[in-house]
């Protein structure tokens, strides 16, 4: 059978691989595990139910869980394969924004997986006069349960559902996704069944996954990028774990996944685990881990290993593969800059790193590094997938054309005229490059964010992600923040990578009580101070640090410093620390 709409993947799969354990989340501590007959039967009951609740074709059905778990996706498929329109929620967003986006979609109901978003969206109900129900995947109290939904119409006729479903045209909306944004209020992007469709097929097709292999999923089932990946592995019989971010670690080593997404904030941890572990060690031990390391550190896509490297590879990075679960064949990562050593360190331990480029306004993928020979290239973010066109601006702005491009911004035509140009292309809001490898394949470089662009007092323009990246990739770097916008010269805000730097400090003798009394010590500022002096060559005279603040806390989503995907709200970071801000350029 031919997949032309979303919900057709998982008929696809039961056509060509039917799978005992094709989605599994932890449910009280036991593996929850439907076959791909059991996927079907549950979503075809919640369809027959929502048909009884008077959902019709083009009606917008919200979704929020705290976490991915199979119910998501039995909705998923149930509302899309009756015509309604799925719109997924970030359980992050603030109560303004549930308002915003309920009430802007109009929403009929919302599902919400527990106690905490049900009385988060409860408590503004009021405010959302479309809304007439909020179920809840957990037993709460006060809530109508999702089973209820199900339970409806125990005795309907599925032949109800594919009479709909027969009526869906690959063109016609499928779903809503609120983008995260750092400004203003979410914008709903207008995704079509042959927008995502158009990624799955040709994703698949430059995946070393096959029929049966293994994969855990823990980025979010709201946003695009995840929630295409896992129509993706229906499509492809691939068996899919759900797991949460706390409980990662414990999950690589049971589930022992072929394959997974992730954003690079999860691999920058990651890594950050493996050399603290390697601080650890001493005496020849110690040598020898970061001996292997530096040698990673220089390492080139499709090198042929030499017998040092496979020495390196038999005593250490065996070690890493093993607490990865031993089988990973590879890593796609996407929504933010993966830094040039993380992808470089991990593809040499023979976990290859492909990095991709996209958006929620494309479905999302653009462009991504393959896993064949000569289709990939370091630093960059791959080629164009299959169908999609991709050409430079003459200001440096990419541009996309493809059958992966939205239909536009819902009910918004004057923002959605301002993203296309008069010709048709997208226009991505980021600046980049095209750069040829030695097999000669072309592949896009991300310069900068149009958008992001600080501008000194000079007059000159400086693009901060370059910056960031490069100074992540030090040690003792967590989290950075070039700022500048109207000054005289280039700072940054940096959250230092405390484990490294408490770890150095005892080595050093150095005194401290909290994170404050550490970074406020004379010799740990020098110490910041001399990454940023052998960093700073890097980059032009215009573009180099003179001046930084530490800060004690990181950033994260639910302190509001970043987005669910992990990019930097600037202007929220700007305005939390605008004293430390003016500390910098008053002092």
């Amino acid at each position: 059978m031919e997949v032309k709409r979303l919900f057709d993947t998982i008929y696809y799969q039961k056509s060509k691989h039917p799978q005992q354990s094709a989605l599994a989340s932890l449910q009280n501590g036991e593996w929850r595990r439907l076959s791909t007959d059991d996927l079907i039967h549950e979503a075809n009951k919640l369809s027959l139910g929502l048909l009884q609740l008077g959902i019709q074709k083009g009606d917008k059905v919200a979704v929020v869980t705290s976490e991915s778990r199979v119910e998501w996706n039995i909705c998923d498929i149930a509302i899309s394969q009756i015509g309604a329109i799925s719109v997924p929620l970030y359980p992050t967003i603030s109560s303004k924004d549930f308002v915003h986006i309920l009430t802007h979609s109009e929403a009929k109901i919302c599902i919400a997986s527990d106690k905490g978003l049900f009385d988060k969206i409860n408590s503004v109900r009021s405010e959302i006069p479309g809304l007439q129900e909020i179920y809840t995947f957990d037993q709460v109290e006060g809530a109508k349960n999702y089973a209820e939904i199900s339970n409806l119409n125990p005795n309907g006729d599925i032949a109800q559902i594919k009479a709909i479903s027969d009526t869906i045209e690959e063109d016609e909306l499928a779903t809503l996704i609120y983008t995260s944004g750092t400004t203003g209020l979410p914008k709903g992007v207008m995704l079509s069944h042959k927008n995502v469709v158009s990624n799955v097929v040709t994703v698949l097709a430059e995946l070393p996954i096959e029929t049966g292999h293994v994969s855990l999923s823990f980025l979010p089932l709201c946003h695009i990028f995840e929630r295409m990946v896992i129509y993706t592995y229906l499509m492809g019989g691939v068996n899919v774990y759900y797991s949460g971010i706390d409980t990662l670690a414990e999950k690589l080593g049971t589930v022992r996944p072929h394959f997974f997404t992730t954003v690079p904030r999860l691999l920058e941890k990651v890594y950050e685990k493996i050399v603290n572990k390697g601080l650890a060690l001493t005496g020849l031990k110690r040598k020898l881990f970061f001996w292997a390391l530096e040698m990673a550190d220089q390492y080139e896509y499709d090198q042929k290993p030499s017998l040092t490297f496979k020495i390196a590879d038999k005593l250490i990075f065996s070690k890493w593969r093993e607490a990865l679960g031993g089988r990973v064949m590879g890593i796609v990562t996407g929504s933010a800059a993966c830094p040039l050593k993380i992808a470089r360190v991990f593809s040499a331990a023979g976990v290859p790193i492909r990095e991709g480029y996209g958006l929620t306004e494309t479905s999302p993928v653009i462009t991504f590094n393959r896993f064949s020979e000569g289709g990939a290239m370091l630093g960059t973010v791959g080629m164009a997938i299959k169908d999609v066109e991709v050409k430079i601006a003459e200001d440096g702005e990419i541009l996309a054309k493809g059958p992966n491009i939205m239909q536009g911004y819902y009910k918004e035509p004057d923002k959605t005229a301002e993203v296309f140009t008069a010709d048709g292309w997208f226009m991505t809001g980021d600046v980049g490059t095209f750069v040829t490898n030695n097999y000669g394949n072309k592949f896009l470089k991300i310069t900068d964010r149009k958008k992001e662009l600080l501008k000194t007092s000079g007059g000159k323009y400086v693009a901060p992600a370059p910056i960031e990246s490069k100074f992540r990739e030090d040690f003792f770097v967590e989290q950075i923040m070039v700022v500048g916008e109207g000054k005289k010269f280039v700072s940054a805000l940096i959250v230092p990578a405390f484990p490294v730097l408490e770890e150095w400090a005892k080595e050093n003798n150095i005194a401290f009580t909290d994170r404050q009394s550490l970074i406020s010590n004379s010799k740990v500022l020098a110490k910041i101070q001399s990454v940023v002096d052998e960093l700073n060559p890097n980059f032009s005279h215009i573009e180099q640090i003179k001046k930084f603040k530490l800060l004690a806390n990181e950033w994260t989503t639910e302190t509001t410093e970043l987005t669910p995907t992990m990019k930097l709200k600037r202007k929220v970071i700007s305005a939390k620390y605008a004293k430390e801000i003016d500390e910098i350029y008053n002092n």
